[in-house]
């Protein structure tokens, strides 16, 4: 395989999410590219991208599954709601006491998988029909609203601490100073990450391709920040999800335990044989998981500023096919949390353009199906030709 279908193949889904915003961008007449659109695309999207992070670490354990997230984030909301509107508890206690939950959660899903050997798919779906009547139990079937102060948290935006004109619209200048500092650190780890390759006589991508990735990137980030910026400003659910993703990208690449994951995905029987305690790994992977959901729960909430039965409905789908479409390995053992975010963002744009286009819900359904689908065909013959 020659170099440029070596770099075609590696980067094919940051292709295929650039080729369909310039498609649906030219369908909705430029629509897809105002402004407002990039700021909705964070809010509407945040809880996917926290919760495949999640669902990635256990899909990399041989596939692994959580179906019971979304019945979670219903249950925690109205825990919340509840505590909160209707006995006073105070807002951070409440958000305490919904983390507690899910723990407790994440422990009892842990425990049953690892220890007891249920299989995921099956506990977790147990835990999908009983929280989500749980939820509704706790809520008596009405919703809940909550407070501003609470909301507040989640639904503003980054203050403006200085402006910059921009012909007719003003700036953020926080935005850009924030899409500068990215593109610096971006560069930096990738041209270092190069030279460590290089240093320890790994195989190292050409300069040439290290400079247009980082310009592509690069251009990317400040696209998105001026957007951002003559907008609204850098919402602060996209502050929420830059953190996860990043401590959790630190974990999965530099970190030993993030990389028993990999391993667990590649041989399960070998890893526990070569001294890990494969059944703690399984069940950190479970607890991490409810550990991000109340995070999403949160979120959920502050959105739609209320608690309420048909929270979370069908999240769990949503973060699977984020990791699928975004490389993640069905099989285990194979994924990235930079790869997810691409594959959530692609869903993201999708389910934006084709509401934009005024597509209807059933047909958009479909095309995401059809998308899901692609992606994992797309996996197999891959798998195949590198066998």
């Amino acid at each position: 395989m020659n170099k440029v279908g070596k770099v075609l193949k590696e980067h094919t889904m940051q292709i295929i999410l650039v080729l369909v915003v310039i498609f649906f961008n030219i369908m909705t007449k430029g629509k897809m590219m105002m402004p407002a659109n990039f700021s909705a695309l964070i809010n509407q999207n945040a809880y996917v991208y926290i919760l495949a992070t999640g669902m990635l670490m256990c899909m990399l354990i041989k596939g692994n599954i959580d179906l019971s997230v979304g019945s979670v984030v219903c249950f925690a909301d109205a825990v919340g709601a509840v505590l909160m509107v209707k006995k006073g508890v105070p807002v951070f206690l409440a958000m305490l006491i919904m983390l507690i939950v899910g723990l407790a959660i994440g422990c009892l899903m842990g425990w049953i998988i690892a220890y007891i050997n249920i299989p995921p798919w099956i506990a977790t779906l147990g835990g999908f029909l009983a929280f989500r009547g749980l939820g509704t139990a706790v809520l008596g079937g009405n919703s809940v609203s909550v407070d501003k102060s609470y909301t507040n948290l989640f639904n503003n935006s980054i203050p403006a601490l200085f402006s910059i004109p921009m012909g007719k619209n003003t700036m953020n200048g926080m935005c850009l100073l924030v899409g500068i500092i990215a593109c610096v650190v971006l560069v930096y780890t990738q041209v270092r990450s190069r030279a460590t390759k290089i240093k320890k006589g790994y195989e190292a991508e050409t300069q040439t391709a290290l400079i247009v990735r980082c310009v592509i990137l690069c251009a990317v980030i400040i696209l998105f920040t001026y957007k951002l910026g003559i907008d609204k400003g850098i919402p602060l659910t996209l502050v929420w999800v830059a953190v996860v993703a990043l401590i959790y990208d630190f974990i999965t690449s530099k970190t030993v335990i993030g990389r028993y994951f990999y391993t667990m995905g590649g041989n399960v029987e070998a890893t526990r044989l070569s001294g890990i305690d494969t059944r703690k790994i399984l069940f950190l992977a479970y607890l991490n998981m409810q550990f991000l959901t109340i995070i999403a729960a949160w979120m959920t909430m502050a959105r739609l500023t209320s608690a309420n039965p048909n929270a979370g409905m069908n999240f769990e789908l949503d973060a699977i096919s984020a990791c699928i479409v975004g490389g993640v390995s069905a099989y285990g053992g194979s994924g990235s949390v930079f790869g997810m975010i691409v594959g959530a963002t692609l869903i993201g744009v999708i389910n934006l353009g084709m509401s934009l286009m005024g597509i209807d819900p059933n047909w958009q359904k479909v095309v995401k199906g059809v998308v899901l689908l692609a992606a994992v065909v797309f996996e197999i013959f891959n798998n195949r030709k590198k066998a």
